[in-house]
């Protein structure tokens, strides 16, 4: 993608790259586009990187992504649901979601509450802050989720053999 400058349309929410500090971006400010891979956007503000979700996408005078649940029976957690707002979410470096990387290894749901171990490509992955928060943030879009907890393993490590075909072929990565 080539930069570009966008003005915002309104007032919107981002996180600091790559810590994911909470920050927010005022209406009609002058931003320079970076990056809008795996439907979230990079942008440059006041000379610092942010990230903002692909659902404020409108701010950018984008296509917003819209995140579409079946409404359960009852107020249990489904599951797939999970699954779901996890497979919407994309390793900011490599346009796959982090379901098909083989980046997420338990997901467990107590009453409302879901609990997720997850690992990055890398230890020492700067990107690993901003990634939780994502998780956070889509995850708490499932119906009846009022809590999530992202855990951060790195045992076992991640390897490209955790990928699913289809991303080792978008990646290179198959043999």
């Amino acid at each position: 993608m080539e930069r570009r400058v966008v003005v915002t349309t309104r007032d919107v929410e981002a996180r600091l790259v790559p810590v994911g500090t909470p920050m927010s971006i005022p209406a009609d400010t002058f931003v320079t586009l970076t990056q809008s891979l795996g439907g979230n956007y990079t942008v440059v503000y006041q000379g610092n990187m942010a990230r903002i979700d692909g659902t404020d996408a409108d701010a950018l005078g984008m296509e917003p992504l819209q995140l579409s649940f079946d409404e359960p029976d009852g107020d249990a957690v489904l599951e797939h649901q999970v699954w779901q707002a996890l497979d919407t979410i994309f390793d900011p470096e490599i346009p796959v979601s982090i379901v098909a990387l083989g980046l997420v290894y338990d997901v467990s749901i107590s009453g409302s509450v879901v609990s997720i171990k997850m690992t990055l490509t890398a230890p020492g992955c700067g990107m690993g802050p901003v990634l939780v928060d994502d998780v956070r943030y889509r995850v708490a879009m499932v119906p009846n989720v009022t809590d999530v907890h992202v855990e951060l393993v790195f045992d076992p490590p991640w390897t490209r053999d955790k990928m699913s075909e289809e991303a080792q072929l978008e990646t290179g990565l198959f043999f």
